[in-house]
């Protein structure tokens, strides 16, 4: 059995392109510059390359097969690399931001050759824009009838959230360094180059400590979506030998690996040969509806009234995959 968890890295290696490039124009941009907002850029495109590769790192340890070890697979180490990319992106990312930020404001050097910044930035923007809309693509195609937001709360992938909430900062960032080197040569006043710096690193920290926040639920492990729970519900009602259901219950082993556990109360007078064929005819229902669940357990009760307190475990054999 395989636990490949399908996970497509497009974002990843979208983020990770657009991020090389970048973090090499800003580093030439803070050599000429003297910029600590510029200098904080940098390092937090730097930053955003590294956790790319923890992602893809990720991604390839999840699609390890099962063993007696891990007899589910190692599809939850993507969502640890995630959380490592969370508290990278905070000491390192936010943390040298406002390091700089702070430096320079103590020791505040003049501004020089603003056109380079602002060509840079220019440049920055469009290679993190594009990056945003691959990321976002990616969660719009799985979002279904759930609105953009509750789609980014509830993505199970850290592939694609982590990228998007990474590129979201990226932007915001490069929108205060413009407006810090700008104001600060307008006004002649390189402090508020630093103060942008600050800013900027309170946004990577606000951000890495959401991810945090969301890599622990998964890490934890969260259940399905609503609505494949919703259709495993209605599945079971829906199949004439089944009485009576209850709350299905479900949890992520990776963005499209799901485990169902299933307790149902059969339909009384049925006989042994009938209620193995109810089970297999559901698990293949499910697995055809929601091809995200792979393990699938299901406790059949009631054989029959007078037997009611019987318990039949049935646990499907796994598909090859």
């Amino acid at each position: 059995m395989s636990t490949d968890t399908s996970t497509k890295p497009t974002a990843v290696y979208g983020a990770m392109v657009a991020n090389l490039v970048i973090a090499a124009t800003k580093f030439v941009a803070a050599f000429f510059t003297g910029s600590s907002a510029m200098l904080s850029e940098g390092i937090h495109s730097v930053v955003d390359t590294g956790n790319q590769v923890l992602l893809l790192l990720g991604i390839n340890r999840s699609k390890k097969p099962a063993d007696v070890t891990h007899p589910f697979g190692y599809g939850k180490e993507l969502y640890f690399w995630g959380l490592v990319v969370a508290i990278v992106l905070f000491g390192l990312g936010g943390g040298m931001a406002v390091y700089e930020g702070i430096t320079h404001l103590i020791h505040p050097s003049p501004l020089t050759n603003a056109t380079v910044s602002y060509i840079v930035l220019g440049i920055a923007f469009v290679a993190e824009g594009i990056s945003f809309v691959i990321a976002l693509q990616e969660l719009w195609a799985t979002k279904g009838n759930r609105g953009l937001w509750q789609a980014v709360h509830t993505s199970k992938d850290p592939a694609i959230f982590v990228v998007l909430f990474e590129d979201t900062a990226a932007l915001a960032g490069l929108v205060i360094a413009f407006c810090g080197i700008f104001f600060g040569h307008q006004f002649n006043m390189p402090r508020l180059d630093g103060i942008a710096s600050l800013v900027i690193g309170g946004i990577l920290a606000a951000v890495a400590v959401y991810l945090v926040y969301e890599s622990q639920g998964l890490l934890l492990g969260e259940s399905a979506a609503p609505e494949i729970v919703q259709c495993i519900q209605r599945l079971a009602a829906d199949d004439p030998a089944v009485e009576r259901i209850q709350p299905p219950l479900t949890m992520h082993f990776g963005p499209h690996e799901v485990l169902l556990n299933m307790n149902i109360q059969f339909r009384p007078g049925l006989s042994g040969t009938e209620l193995v064929a109810a089970m297999e005819r559901l698990d293949k229902a499910i697995r055809e509806e929601q091809p995200s669940i792979k393990h699938i357990f299901i406790e059949a009760e009631a054989l029959s009234r007078v037997a009611s307190h019987n318990e039949v475990h049935h646990q499907p054999t796994e598909p090859a995959s």
